[in-house]
């Protein structure tokens, strides 16, 4: 499967890239700092959803990674933004079931994704140990649903 650089066009049937590259900001703590605002959409109020804010631990896994497992949320958005400066992977597809529907991503360490409600998406794929900080639902309801994958492909 062909990696492509993350961009906010390639990525948008998905979501949302977040980088502050590009984005809107301004000075401010008596110029000591600096804000970059609406870096991403986040939708989470479905049946009385709440903003949830994690951080994650992630562990590299053997390689080739065989796409075992696919997932999505129906009833929120989910951000996950690199918490080091290091590469990392994003896997999404519009069907899981269509190998061709597949695209893999390489997102720079200053680059997070917001997958939109209901984009199938694998689990966090990274080169190294890594931390990340995650912004999603909690609430009541279903908003998880994977899918377990036969071994179609491996990357």
């Amino acid at each position: 499967m062909k990696i492509e650089i993350l961009t906010k066009e390639a990525f948008a049937p998905f979501g949302d890239v977040v980088e502050i590259e590009g984005a809107q900001h301004y000075t401010i703590n008596q110029g000591f700092a600096e804000r970059f605002n609406n870096l991403a959409n986040i939708d989470v109020n479905r049946q009385g959803g709440e903003v949830n804010v994690s951080i994650f631990t992630v562990i590299s896994r053997p390689k080739p990674i065989g796409i075992k497992l696919m997932e999505r949320h129906p009833l929120g958005t989910q951000l996950f933004y690199p918490l080091q400066n290091e590469d990392w992977l994003v896997l999404v597809c519009d069907d899981p079931l269509q190998e061709a529907s597949y695209r893999l991503f390489q997102a720079s360490g200053k680059q997070g994704v917001n997958y939109r409600r209901n984009i199938w998406h694998h689990p966090l794929l990274v080169y190294s140990e890594s931390l990340f900080l995650i912004v999603d639902r909690k609430g009541s309801g279903d908003n998880l649903q994977e899918i377990i994958l036969p071994l179609m492909m491996t990357i």
